[in-house]
């Protein structure tokens, strides 16, 4: 009986340095669009149907670019997501100012954990594509 040694596999890499980030901001930005928006008189009120369809694209976007290990995917992938939640976030914000300006009701609609949730997720994903951005030297396979 011949004994056959053969070299170890070699197993690539799924995850790459800015994995943790995109996964920690994609899913905060999907857990977050799915929750309420908006605080008003002691009522919480969510989003538009649209706005949590981007939200969660954008969610999910980020978390398939965790786990795509090539660089620039990646950055295109947290770009997009971040900058897609931030975009829809500012919108939200610029709305509440709006309605609490011309209603001189200040203070009586404020912006719920849904709403902060998905702030949270552009901000750890923007920043986790700047990261990925300037750390050219990494190791990618």
């Amino acid at each position: 009986m011949a004994s056959t040694t053969s070299a170890p596999a070699t197993r690539k890499r799924v995850l790459h340095p800015g994995s943790p980030g995109m996964l920690v901001g994609g899913l905060l930005i999907v857990v977050g669009s799915l929750l309420p928006w908006i605080f008003v008189a002691g009522l919480t009120m969510s989003g538009s149907l649209p706005l949590k369809l981007w939200l969660l694209s954008s969610g999910c976007l980020a978390v398939a670019g965790a786990l795509v290990p090539r660089r620039w995917f990646a950055i295109v992938h947290c770009a997009l997501a971040g900058l897609t939640a931030g975009v829809l976030v500012a919108w939200q914000l610029a709305l509440l100012i709006r309605i609490s300006a011309t209603t001189d009701a200040w203070g009586a609609a404020l912006p719920s954990i849904g709403l902060v949730m998905v702030g949270g997720g552009a901000v750890v994903t923007l920043a986790t594509a700047v990261r990925l951005v300037r750390a050219p030297g990494q190791p990618h396979p």
